[in-house]
Protein backbone atom coordinates (compact mmCIF):
# COMPACT_ATOMS: atom_id res chain seq x y z
CA UNK A 1 0.00 0.00 0.00
CA UNK A 2 1.27 3.47 -0.89
CA UNK A 3 2.29 5.89 1.83
CA UNK A 4 -0.38 8.61 1.68
CA UNK A 5 2.27 11.27 2.23
CA UNK A 6 3.66 10.35 -1.18
CA UNK A 7 0.32 10.61 -3.00
CA UNK A 8 -0.37 13.99 -4.63
CA UNK A 9 -3.17 15.93 -2.92
CA UNK A 10 -5.18 16.17 -6.15
CA UNK A 11 -5.12 12.38 -6.45
CA UNK A 12 -6.29 11.99 -2.85
CA UNK A 13 -9.17 14.41 -3.34
CA UNK A 14 -10.13 12.78 -6.61
CA UNK A 15 -10.33 9.42 -4.86
CA UNK A 16 -12.37 10.87 -1.97
CA UNK A 17 -14.80 12.43 -4.47
CA UNK A 18 -15.05 9.16 -6.38
CA UNK A 19 -15.81 7.26 -3.18
CA UNK A 20 -18.44 9.82 -2.15
CA UNK A 21 -20.12 9.45 -5.55
CA UNK A 22 -19.95 5.67 -5.27
CA UNK A 23 -21.53 5.68 -1.81
CA UNK A 24 -24.81 6.84 -3.38
CA UNK A 25 -24.86 4.14 -6.05
CA UNK A 26 -26.92 0.99 -5.56
CA UNK A 27 -25.16 -2.35 -5.28
CA UNK A 28 -25.24 -4.31 -8.55
CA UNK A 29 -24.11 -7.75 -9.58
CA UNK A 30 -24.13 -8.15 -13.35
CA UNK A 31 -23.17 -10.88 -15.77
CA UNK A 32 -22.35 -10.06 -19.39
CA UNK A 33 -22.79 -12.91 -21.84
CA UNK A 34 -22.23 -13.04 -25.57
CA UNK A 35 -19.72 -14.20 -28.12
CA UNK A 36 -16.21 -12.76 -28.36
CA UNK A 37 -16.40 -9.47 -30.23
CA UNK A 38 -19.97 -8.69 -29.15
CA UNK A 39 -18.91 -5.67 -27.08
CA UNK A 40 -18.71 -7.01 -23.54
CA UNK A 41 -15.15 -5.78 -23.07
CA UNK A 42 -16.02 -2.39 -24.54
CA UNK A 43 -19.10 -1.83 -22.40
CA UNK A 44 -17.68 -3.23 -19.14
CA UNK A 45 -15.45 -0.22 -18.29
CA UNK A 46 -18.33 2.18 -18.97
CA UNK A 47 -20.71 0.26 -16.69
CA UNK A 48 -17.93 -0.25 -14.12
CA UNK A 49 -17.21 3.48 -13.86
CA UNK A 50 -20.86 4.53 -13.85
CA UNK A 51 -21.89 2.15 -11.06
CA UNK A 52 -18.56 1.83 -9.15
CA UNK A 53 -18.34 -1.92 -9.75
CA UNK A 54 -15.33 -4.17 -10.16
CA UNK A 55 -14.85 -5.86 -13.53
CA UNK A 56 -14.09 -9.56 -13.21
CA UNK A 57 -12.81 -11.14 -16.43
CA UNK A 58 -12.04 -14.71 -15.44
CA UNK A 59 -9.25 -15.20 -17.99
CA UNK A 60 -7.41 -12.13 -16.70
CA UNK A 61 -8.06 -13.22 -13.11
CA UNK A 62 -6.63 -16.69 -13.74
CA UNK A 63 -3.48 -15.24 -15.34
CA UNK A 64 -3.08 -12.80 -12.42
CA UNK A 65 -3.54 -15.58 -9.82
CA UNK A 66 -0.94 -17.71 -11.60
CA UNK A 67 1.49 -14.78 -11.81
CA UNK A 68 0.95 -13.91 -8.13
CA UNK A 69 1.45 -17.57 -7.19
CA UNK A 70 -1.64 -17.61 -4.99
CA UNK A 71 -2.74 -21.04 -3.75
CA UNK A 72 -5.55 -21.07 -6.32
CA UNK A 73 -3.18 -19.74 -8.98
CA UNK A 74 -0.74 -22.59 -8.34
CA UNK A 75 -3.56 -25.13 -8.77
CA UNK A 76 -4.72 -23.37 -11.94
CA UNK A 77 -1.17 -23.41 -13.35
CA UNK A 78 -0.88 -27.15 -12.70
CA UNK A 79 -4.09 -27.77 -14.66
CA UNK A 80 -3.02 -25.50 -17.52
CA UNK A 81 0.42 -27.09 -17.78
CA UNK A 82 -1.27 -30.48 -18.14
CA UNK A 83 -3.42 -29.07 -20.94
CA UNK A 84 -6.54 -29.45 -18.79
CA UNK A 85 -9.32 -26.97 -18.26
CA UNK A 86 -9.24 -25.14 -14.96
CA UNK A 87 -12.03 -26.61 -12.80
CA UNK A 88 -15.23 -24.68 -12.22
CA UNK A 89 -14.62 -24.85 -8.46
CA UNK A 90 -11.21 -23.23 -8.91
CA UNK A 91 -12.60 -20.41 -11.07
CA UNK A 92 -15.44 -19.78 -8.61
CA UNK A 93 -12.84 -19.74 -5.82
CA UNK A 94 -10.83 -17.08 -7.66
CA UNK A 95 -14.01 -15.03 -8.14
CA UNK A 96 -14.85 -15.46 -4.44
CA UNK A 97 -11.37 -14.19 -3.50
CA UNK A 98 -11.74 -11.19 -5.83
CA UNK A 99 -15.07 -10.23 -4.27
CA UNK A 100 -13.29 -9.63 -0.96
CA UNK A 101 -11.45 -6.64 -2.43
CA UNK A 102 -12.67 -3.13 -1.55
CA UNK A 103 -13.13 -2.35 -5.25
CA UNK A 104 -15.93 -4.96 -5.34
CA UNK A 105 -17.81 -3.45 -2.39
CA UNK A 106 -20.61 -2.04 -4.58
CA UNK A 107 -20.82 -5.17 -6.74
CA UNK A 108 -19.31 -6.62 -9.86
CA UNK A 109 -19.49 -7.25 -13.57
CA UNK A 110 -18.65 -10.81 -14.59
CA UNK A 111 -17.39 -10.97 -18.16
CA UNK A 112 -17.20 -14.40 -19.79
CA UNK A 113 -18.37 -16.43 -16.80
CA UNK A 114 -20.45 -18.48 -16.32
CA UNK A 115 -20.47 -20.28 -19.66
CA UNK A 116 -22.34 -23.42 -18.61
CA UNK A 117 -25.31 -24.30 -16.41
CA UNK A 118 -23.00 -26.05 -13.94
CA UNK A 119 -20.81 -22.94 -13.68
CA UNK A 120 -23.92 -20.81 -13.11
CA UNK A 121 -25.08 -23.16 -10.35
CA UNK A 122 -21.68 -23.04 -8.64
CA UNK A 123 -21.62 -19.25 -8.91
CA UNK A 124 -25.15 -19.01 -7.46
CA UNK A 125 -24.13 -21.25 -4.57
CA UNK A 126 -21.06 -19.14 -3.80
CA UNK A 127 -23.08 -15.91 -3.97
CA UNK A 128 -25.81 -17.42 -1.77
CA UNK A 129 -23.14 -18.15 0.86
CA UNK A 130 -22.28 -14.42 0.72
CA UNK A 131 -25.97 -13.50 1.05
CA UNK A 132 -26.26 -11.95 -2.42
CA UNK A 133 -27.49 -12.89 -5.87
CA UNK A 134 -27.03 -11.81 -9.47
CA UNK A 135 -29.19 -8.79 -10.28
CA UNK A 136 -29.06 -8.82 -14.07
CA UNK A 137 -27.69 -10.86 -16.96
CA UNK A 138 -27.08 -8.83 -20.10
CA UNK A 139 -27.01 -10.85 -23.31
CA UNK A 140 -25.00 -9.20 -26.07
CA UNK A 141 -26.74 -10.45 -29.20
CA UNK A 142 -25.07 -9.44 -32.45
CA UNK A 143 -25.41 -10.23 -36.13
CA UNK A 144 -22.87 -12.81 -37.34
CA UNK A 145 -21.61 -10.55 -40.16
CA UNK A 146 -20.78 -7.75 -37.72
CA UNK A 147 -19.18 -10.23 -35.34
CA UNK A 148 -16.99 -11.62 -38.12
CA UNK A 149 -15.82 -8.12 -39.10
CA UNK A 150 -14.97 -7.31 -35.48
CA UNK A 151 -13.08 -10.54 -34.83
CA UNK A 152 -11.10 -10.76 -38.07
CA UNK A 153 -9.89 -7.16 -37.72
CA UNK A 154 -8.54 -7.57 -34.18
CA UNK A 155 -4.83 -7.14 -33.54
CA UNK A 156 -3.03 -7.53 -30.24
CA UNK A 157 0.32 -5.86 -29.58
CA UNK A 158 2.33 -8.77 -28.10
CA UNK A 159 4.59 -6.85 -25.72
CA UNK A 160 1.99 -4.45 -24.28
CA UNK A 161 -1.20 -6.48 -24.64
CA UNK A 162 -3.01 -3.47 -26.13
CA UNK A 163 -5.71 -4.35 -28.62
CA UNK A 164 -6.30 -2.67 -31.95
CA UNK A 165 -8.68 -3.11 -34.85
CA UNK A 166 -7.78 -2.57 -38.48
CA UNK A 167 -10.96 -0.52 -39.08
CA UNK A 168 -12.27 0.76 -35.73
CA UNK A 169 -9.10 1.39 -33.71
CA UNK A 170 -5.97 1.09 -35.89
CA UNK A 171 -2.51 1.61 -34.40
CA UNK A 172 -0.90 5.00 -35.01
CA UNK A 173 1.79 3.27 -37.02
CA UNK A 174 2.24 -0.24 -38.31
CA UNK A 175 4.91 -2.57 -37.01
Amino acid sequence: MANLEDVPTTDLFSEVLRRMKCSTKPDKRLILVGPPGSGKGTQSPIIKDEYCLCHLATGDMLRAAVAAKTPLGIKAKEAMEKGELVSDDLVVGIIDDALKKPSCQKGFILDGFPRTVVQAQKLDEMLKNRGVKVDKVLNFAIDDRILEERITGRWIHPSSGRSYHTKFAPPKRMG
